[in-house]
């Protein structure tokens, strides 16, 4: 039922009386900004408010006050999202949890984290490490981005080829349903079997079942890690794409393997003046970091299979502040393409054995579309970011774009690829995750989501097709 105008006004008021007056916001400029998450042309609204919760108990009584009055409820982190999820809907109200910044407890001897969903992932990385240990997950935007938001779209990285993603760290999580309720998932214990796997059913739910409050995280130790880099020079983004699959195939498991291309080089070179090189097609980061004479033997086969595949130029280096040099240009590729006009960024994962074919259809796309597309990628597990750049104001370069992204998704699926590997379904992906899953399983979602939200309060719209 759509609230009407003095329900509306109601409402609004009651939040203004349940929270301080600095916690409820209403003036247009925050409503827009709060409106939407960083996907370029993903549709949105202004919600009606803007709630600032601090705890688990005050996003409960604003997701319960909602309920009550028909309205939805669009959970936020630090908006960097880049699929649309975070965008707010007609009739909502946006529930952002940039507040709940505490990390509240550390287990040193069993190696688990509680964070708040506010905590920005290279914050409780640092805190976990000033005590010996170490969370992996670390999406390129993790100086930004929110353990919550993260846990929403099952983040994964630059280290996720061989440590794995977001899902592979939570072991509980307390959560606000539809009706307000407040439930705690998971477990602290390394091993737990009991019911269902709630708490894995929201890892990557994009807040269409509930809104996560606090995650538990499982640590590694930080010791025993020696990271070298592998920087291989190519002429093309095929002969880079061979060589993946090249070190895939040999059954080596790289710490990270990263294509930047020149496009990406160029613009961060131009923004932060790195020293990047400047005369290459295509670059190939891989780190490796087992200690000693081991890490030396996989560095030297990890450089030697980049030759093979036709490298230009192979280097290594070992000191990290070169280590760190090197991979900052690929995370910081694209905030630097942003500023050359929208960005429309894509987010297709295919067998690893695929990926010189992607990468060639991408290229092709963007060819046939006469659009610039600028390639980053998590290619050591397949996943691809095209950048498909328009100029501002060209809407015709924004058709072609769009189009570019619509064949992109499709060659992904027909090389047996999914749709999204990090960012999400959000809007922005609803038409690709409708043909991945198909009717029946898309029946499943739609069950399942209306068991945790009968009346669809959660975030409508997003994560697959209603």
């Amino acid at each position: 039922m759509t609230p009407t105008t003095t329900e509306r006004t109601d409402f609004v008021a009651r939040l203004r009386a349940s929270f301080p007056l600095d916690r409820v916001l209403t003036e247009p400029g925050d409503l827009e900004r709060y409106s939407h998450d960083d996907a370029e042309w993903a549709p949105f609204e202004l919600p009606l408010a803007v709630v600032l919760p601090e705890s688990a108990e005050e996003v409960s009584d604003a997701v319960r006050a909602a309920a009550e009055a028909g309205v939805r409820v669009v959970a936020r982190g630090s908006g960097t999202g880049l699929s649309g999820g975070a965008n707010a809907v007609a009739d909502s109200i946006v529930v952002s949890l940039e507040r709940m910044t505490a990390v509240t407890e550390i287990d040193v001897a069993e190696r688990f984290a509680v964070a708040q969903a506010g905590v920005i992932n290279d914050v409780l990385r640092s805190t976990v490490a000033a005590h010996g240990l170490w969370y992996p997950p670390d999406p390129a935007s993790s100086a930004i981005s929110t353990i919550g938001g993260n846990v929403a779209t099952n983040a994964g990285g630059i280290c996720c080829v061989k440590y794995g993603v977001t899902r592979d760290y939570v072991l509980g999580l307390t959560a606000v349903l539809a009706d307000g309720s407040i439930v705690r998932l998971g477990r602290r214990t390394a091993k737990g079997v009991v019911g269902y796997d709630l708490t894995h059913l929201l890892v990557g739910s994009e807040g269409t079942l509930a809104i996560v409050t606090d995650v538990t995280v499982r640590l590694l130790p930080l010791a025993g890690r020696e990271e070298r880099a592998v920087v291989g020079s190519f002429a093309s983004l095929q002969d880079a794409g061979v060589a993946v699959a090249a070190i895939t195939a040999a059954g080596i498991i790289p710490s990270a393997l990263e294509i930047v291309d020149s496009t990406c080089l160029r613009a961060v070179d131009e923004w932060q003046k790195l020293g990047l090189p400047r005369d290459v097609d295509t670059m190939l980061l891989a780190k490796v970091d087992e200690p000693g004479a081991l890490g030396d033997a996989a560095a030297a086969r990890v450089a030697g299979l980049m030759a093979e595949a036709g490298a230009v130029g192979v280097e290594q280096a070992a000191e990290p502040a070169e280590v760190a040099r090197l991979f900052l240009a690929r995370r910081l590729a694209y905030p630097a393409l942003e500023r050359l006009g929208p960005v429309l960024t894509e987010d297709v994962c295919v067998p690893r054995g695929a990926v010189p074919e992607m990468l060639a259809r991408i290229q092709a796309a963007a060819r046939e579309n006469q659009v610039t597309i600028a390639n980053i990628a998590h290619a050591g597990d397949g996943n691809l970011h095209p950048l498909i750049i328009a100029p501002e104001g060209d809407d015709s370069a924004k058709a072609r774009a769009k189009t570019a992204f619509d064949r992109i998704v499709a060659d992904c699926l027909a090389l047996g690829g999914t749709v999204t590997g990090e960012h999400g379904v959000g809007l922005l992906k609803l038409p690709g995750a409708a043909e991945e899953l198909g009717p029946r399983v898309l029946d499943l979602h739609r069950a399942v989501k209306h068991a945790l939200d009968p009346r669809g309060t959660l975030n409508p719209g997003k994560a697959f097709p209603a």
